[in-house]
Order: C-alpha cells, then sequence, then structure tokens
C-alpha cells in the first residue's frame, strides 16, 4: 500500500495540521491501495502562503519564459523516464484500462509538458507596437496564484492543462487532487521537486469539497482553474464572480457522433469506440449520443451494439481489457440509476442493463439503448459511465439539430465516406472540439466547450493567454 503522511507545501513535505486520512480505494479489489492526508483549511491557508511568497518574492515569475522554459523540459524528461510508472499508478488509484492508461493518462501530460517547454523558449514577454503619439509596450505578465482544482477522471491530463502553462507564465500553483486519485499528484510533487522547482512555485494539498471551496474563495488565490462537473462549476464562477477572480472552466458534455448514410459502419465502430467508451464511458468528451438515420438506424445500432459487446470488461490491469469499473461505488449506483431511468422512460435496452458483470469491484454493464429520442434524460444527461444512446434522425439537417440541442458543447464527431463534406458538417455543430472519422486532442490546440460545457480554453497557445496578464505601456520620447 502507498501510505503518504505528510502535504508539499514550500518545497516541502510538512506535517498536515489535521489527523484526518483519505483512503484510496482499488475500484477492481474494492481494497485500500493507498493512504493520505485529509487537507483543512488550515493546510490550504499555509500552501497559499507558500504560493503567495512565491510569487510575490522569489525567483520564477522573474525569471524569463526561456529559463521557467528549461526548468519545465526537466520534469518533461523525468516524466518521460517515468512515465509508465505514472500509468501504472494510476489504473491502480481509479480503474482505467492500462492500455488507455498508456495511451493517454501519462503521455498526454508529457505532451502537454514538452510543448510548453519547447513554446517557451521563443516566447516573448514584450511586444513592441506602434502609437498614434509614440511606441507602445505589450507586456505579458503572469496572473498570480493558481487554485488548480481537478476530478478524479483523467486526473494527470487535467492537472497538466493547468499547471504546465500555469508554470510557463510565472504563476505559482495550488493544486487540489481529488480525494479519490491523490496518488498521481503525489508521484507529480516528487518529479518537481527533482526538476529543480523552486519552492513554493507548486503544492500539493489533497481534501473535500469544502476545503476546496475554502481555497477557490481564498483572498490569497488570483485565478481559478476548474474541471469538474458543471453544477460545482455553476458555484466556482459564482464565488469567482463576486470576488472579481480570474477563473476558468473546463465541465460537462453530452457529446452527439453524427453517423451518416455514406459511412463504412465497420471502420466507424473500430474508432467510434474509443470516442465514446474511452476510460469505461468516464471522459466528459465521450460520445455518447450515436446518432443514425432512419434509413440505416437498426444497422447502426446492430453496429453500435457489436462494437460494445467485443469490449472485455474486467481487471484494468489486464493489458487485454477494455472496459474496467467505475471510480467509486457511488458512481455504480449513479450509472445503474441512469440505465433504469432510460428503462423506465422506454427506450430498449440492446446490449448491457443492470445485472452487474462482476460481485467484486464497481462495474456497470456497458450498455447500448435503442429507440431513444432527444428529449429523455439518458440523452440530455451527463451519465459519465459506460451507457450509449442510439438517436434516430430524419436528414442532415435534422442530426445537426439535435447535435445542437443540448446544454452541452464539449465535443462531437460525423462518420462519413466524403472528410471535405464533413468539415461542413463539423462548422455547424456548436462544440469547442470536433473530429471528421476520429475524435482526438491536441496539445497544440485549444480545448474547451460552449455553453455549459466551460468558460474559456486550455491547450495550445490559447491555453497560455489564460495565466496571462497584459499591461499597455505607452511612452512619449
Amino acid at each position: 500500500m502507498r501510505q503518504h503522511d505528510k502535504l508539499f507545501i514550500g518545497g516541502e513535505w510538512v506535517n498536515p495540521a489535521g489527523t484526518g486520512t483519505v483512503d484510496v480505494i482499488s475500484p477492481h479489489t474494492e481494497e485500500v491501495v493507498g493512504r493520505v492526508p485529509d487537507g483543512t483549511a488550515e493546510d490550504m491557508d499555509r500552501a497559499v502562503a507558500a504560493a503567495r511568497e512565491a510569487f510575490d518574492h522569489g525567483p520564477w515569475p522573474r525569471m524569463t519564459f526561456a529559463e521557467r522554459a528549461e526548468v519545465i523540459a526537466r520534469l518533461a524528461a523525468i516524466y518521460n523516464e517515468r512515465q509508465s510508472e505514472m500509468a501504472q499508478l494510476i489504473t491502480e488509484e481509479m480503474g482505467s484500462p492500462i492500455t488507455f492508461s498508456n495511451l493517454a493518462q501519462a503521455p498526454q501530460p508529457l505532451g502537454m509538458l514538452q510543448f510548453y517547454a519547447e513554446l517557451g523558449r521563443t516566447f516573448e514577454q514584450e511586444e513592441q507596437r506602434p502609437g498614434v503619439f509614440g511606441p507602445i509596450t505589450v507586456r505579458r505578465e503572469p496572473v498570480g496564484v493558481v487554485a488548480a482544482v481537478v476530478p478524479w477522471n483523467v486526473p494527470q491530463f487535467v492537472t497538466m492543462t493547468k499547471v504546465a502553462p500555469a508554470l510557463l507564465a510565472g504563476c505559482t500553483i495550488v493544486l487540489k487532487p481529488a480525494p479519490e486519485t491523490p496518488l498521481d499528484a503525489y508521484l507529480l510533487a516528487e518529479w518537481a521537486a527533482e526538476a529543480g522547482v523552486p519552492a513554493g512555485v507548486f503544492n500539493v494539498v489533497v481534501a473535500g469539497r469544502e476545503v476546496g471551496e475554502h481555497l477557490v474563495s481564498h483572498p490569497g488565490v488570483d485565478k481559478v482553474a476548474f474541471t469538474g462537473s458543471t453544477a460545482a462549476g455553476r458555484r466556482i464562477a459564482a464565488i469567482c464572480g463576486e470576488q472579481l477572480k480570474r477563473v476558468s472552466l473546463e465541465l460537462g458534455g453530452k457529446s452527439a457522433a453524427i453517423v451518416l448514410d455514406d459511412a463504412d459502419l465497420a471502420s466507424s465502430m473500430g474508432f467510434l469506440s474509443m470516442a465514446s467508451l474511452m476510460n469505461n464511458g468516464q471522459a466528459c468528451v465521450a460520445q455518447t449520443r450515436i446518432l443514425a438515420s432512419r434509413n440505416r438506424y437498426d444497422e447502426v445500432v446492430d453496429a453500435v451494439a457489436g462494437m460494445v459487446k467485443a469490449q472485455t470488461v474486467g481487471d484494468p490491469a489486464d493489458p487485454a481489457t477494455g472496459i474496467g469499473p467505475l471510480v467509486a461505488r457511488r458512481q455504480q449506483e449513479r450509472v445503474e440509476g441512469y440505465i433504469k431511468i432510460g428503462m423506465d422512460e422506454g427506450a430498449k435496452v440492446v446490449v448491457g442493463g443492470l445485472d452487474r458483470p462482476y460481485d467484486k469491484g464497481w462495474y456497470v454493464a456497458p450498455t447500448v439503448f435503442a429507440g431513444v429520442s432527444n428529449d429523455m434524460r439518458i440523452a440530455r444527461e451527463e451519465i459519465f459511465g459506460p451507457v450509449l444512446a442510439v438517436i434516430p434522425y430524419e436528414d442532415e439537417a435534422d442530426a445537426i439539430r439535435i447535435a445542437n440541442d443540448s446544454d452541452y458543447g464539449l465535443a462531437g464527431t460525423v462518420w462519413t465516406a466524403d472528410p471535405e463534406h464533413g468539415m461542413d458538417v463539423a462548422r455547424q455543430v456548436r462544440t469547442g472540439t470536433y473530429g471528421v472519422n476520429c475524435f482526438m486532442l491536441e496539445t497544440n490546440a485549444p480545448f474547451g466547450g460552449y455553453k455549459a460545457s466551460g468558460v474559456g480554453r486550455e491547450l495550445g497557445p490559447e491555453g497560455l493567454n489564460g495565466y496571462l496578464e497584459y499591461k499597455t505601456i505607452s511612452r512619449l520620447g
């Protein structure tokens, strides 16, 4: 078992203020695999004070972008050497299939570090522009102390969408990992210290919701970067609005995959399985609404059912596993509750249902619903599990209407034999990321959502902007 009895604050491993602990439980075995201190408000105060001191008086914000980039590059080199260790740890603590952990849970955070390290080598702090009365200097400065509040589903991916650009910008950070998945954050803290990130620049305190809200509302925090549920995002936005505090929010999704009539179903399902079921369905970008024309509806339902049936459900540490357990018992019960809701709404279970695959572990049967209308709850609310709804459409315009008829706008795909036509469809769907015959998140391109899916963008050069303040200096003579 991985036992941690200290917090990472001010560049040191320090004793917590309280005596409470958080047990990390394997979703597969239901056994305790780790234990960390349960942070208190006093611990958060210490972490913010350390970050504040490092920002107000330390070297980090006063270094050049290129100098900070070199430190980030050292962290990336350590990450690169030990990324398999990180992947295995995330599989252990949250049940992500090891194949997905090796594909995304560790390599994509590494890619972000490498991207921002490279960007920083040539990024200019000041830009000269001509003005009406004289030269103008546009200066980029760090926003300050950042509270990074992250969820449990892709803990390192989400952490790095915040930490990597914040570090490059010159910010200092207090990271609050989810209580379900704190172990990867501890490993990252070890690597940050080894890479030479100065004391107080990166701090880690694991805590629950109440202490997390204390961090968000702390007067020493200049910006909050949050990923999680839309409901929690609204609460955080309200707090930050009251304080006029900078905030970025990456929230929920209910993404639609539009299967056009000319799509090759065999090849489409091969890619759609990852787009819709990645990480056991616990992904905000998952394509959980499958839109099929009435002309091919039964055929698409059969293809989706076959794709789901082909998934091996089991031990997430087994490379053969496609779908593992959900992160916690409450998540298992939540997803099963939605399956029951779908059945009560009159949708037809084609695959899966309420019979659990195993007696032990927080498993849910991967489920496909047919006969779904877009006004059903299973089509409108984010389930966050391996549950897919196949929805019929009349024509292409109707498919685009259904895709857009959602409170969310985070992701989406279109599947077609004509990629150029797929681009035309992509331009009409109001969502932040989109794929034509694929779905992926690129480290050099912005990621974020429309509508209730969030505020702001992460990744790419655009992701750096959220951690910068722009100062205009005019002068005569």
